[in-house]
């Protein structure tokens, strides 16, 4: 039959009796004939419970240290699930993220992966046992224990698949698939059947948290299909897969927004040379990740130049900006943290025109003023007041025909 990954987060895997549901859902899989992996993330809570303990401590607990106690946490959930899986017959084994021979670097609590050795996995496999990893975990190449971040046992499962050449990885989680938009913002969003790499890539990007950016990026470069489900029903999730012909039916597919963004201008600023430079090269140089740019040139030889920066880094960006607003001689620095952005994505729009046109006529008819704009290939972002999100997700999910489209197009 077929090598079958599936990956469980934290809602999963919650408490003792869905932790058995899981393992139903495995042994089914598995006496149907095909080899399976699993892996599997800390129980809801038990992360941010690690961490306050940490920080009972210390403000500044040792990095090293604190991705070996982080770690604990999916030790735990794989241990838990082949105890299950063998009291209900099934043959299983649990491998930590530095027995399955992930490899990352030394980067702690961010670390990424370099390399998998998946000779142990795979001759467990040949024994017709399952194999649970724990995700979100790795060595480096000194044997410490390492973290990926957030969201990191998304990484760990696409990796494992794409080095064991896995059929397909089943992301199991606490939504049944990708919508074209936020169910929670539009009561017709549509759940799609499949959608590329790059538009889930760009959702993903935008405040879609069905999927962690750097696994879909992992499964791109690897051609690693992707199957978003949920693990408390049966039916079909969304299939994250390469581009097809027929996704260019919808030019628009999903409508994504973010409110996790601050926006910042310095006004008056020298149009000269090298000016740009001493603006960003402190805030690169701080681990602050910009956005948007725009700059409007004035007649007098002065510019204004704005740009958006995570919410979280609003505080540190704006401190920065305003020592580098007076070495460069800028009037003053103005900055909004009551902003979103809302953006239509879709690998349709590579050949058809009028999308830019359609979203900002309808974001006029309703009186909601765009203050930044940038696009790429396959999507247009517009940044607007926080208050009309709402109303810009839904009135852009209807001008594209998201509302009227087909369940699971």
């Amino acid at each position: 039959m077929a090598l079958i990954l599936q990956k469980y987060g934290g809602t999963s895997v919650a408490n003792i009796e869905r932790i058995r549901k899981v393992a139903e859902r495995v042994i089914r899989v598995h006496t149907a004939g095909n080899d399976v992996v699993v892996v599997l993330s800390a129980m809801a809570g038990v992360t941010d419970g690690l961490i306050q303990l940490a920080y009972q401590i210390t403000n500044d607990p040792n990095r090293r240290e604190l991705d070996v106690l982080l770690a604990t946490g999916e030790q735990t959930t794989v241990s838990l699930l082949c105890i299950m899986l063998e009291s209900m017959g099934c043959p299983a084994i649990s491998l930590l993220g530095y027995q399955a021979e992930i490899v990352t670097n030394t980067a702690f609590g961010r670390a990424r992966i370099v390399g998998i050795h998946a000779d142990r996995i795979k001759e467990l496999l040949g024994q017709r046992k399952i194999v649970a990893v724990a995700g979100f975990q790795g060595r480096d190449e000194q044997g410490n224990i390492t973290t990926l971040g957030r969201g990191g046992s998304d990484i760990s499962a696409v990796a494992l698949a794409a080095a064991l050449k896995a059929y397909v990885c089943e992301i199991y989680t606490d939504v049944d698939g990708v919508y074209t938009t936020d169910p929670n913002l539009c009561k017709n969003a549509k759940k799609l059947q499949k959608i590329s790499y790059d538009e889930m890539l760009e959702m993903a990007s935008l405040g879609a948290n069905v999927l962690q950016i750097r696994a879909v990026e992992f499964a791109k470069k690897f051609n690693v299909p992707i199957h978003v489900r949920s693990s408390f029903m049966e039916e079909e999730g969304t299939m994250v897969v390469e581009e097809e012909e027929d996704m260019e039916r919808l030019v628009v597919s999903g409508v994504a927004y973010s409110k996790d963004e601050a926006r910042i201008t310095l006004t008056r600023v020298p149009d000269q040379p090298g000016v740009a430079s001493k603006i960003f090269t402190p805030i690169a140089e701080a681990g602050i990740v910009v956005d948007m740019i725009i700059q409007n040139t004035r007649k007098s030889g002065l510019t204004d130049l704005t740009f958006t920066v995570p919410k979280s880094d609003y505080p540190r960006a704006m401190a920065i900006q305003k020592e580098v607003a007076e070495s460069i001689g800028a009037e003053q620095v103005l900055g909004d943290e009551y902003i979103a952005k809302v953006s239509v994505i879709g690998v349709g729009m590579r050949s058809h025109s009028g999308v830019a046109c359609k979203m900002f006529t309808t974001l006029a008819r309703e009186n909601i003023n765009i203050m930044l704009i940038s696009t790429s290939e396959i999507k247009i972002s517009c940044v607007i007041e926080e208050k009309y999100t709402e109303l810009a997700v839904r009135v852009l999910h209807n001008a594209f025909g998201l509302d009227s489209i087909s369940e699971n197009f």
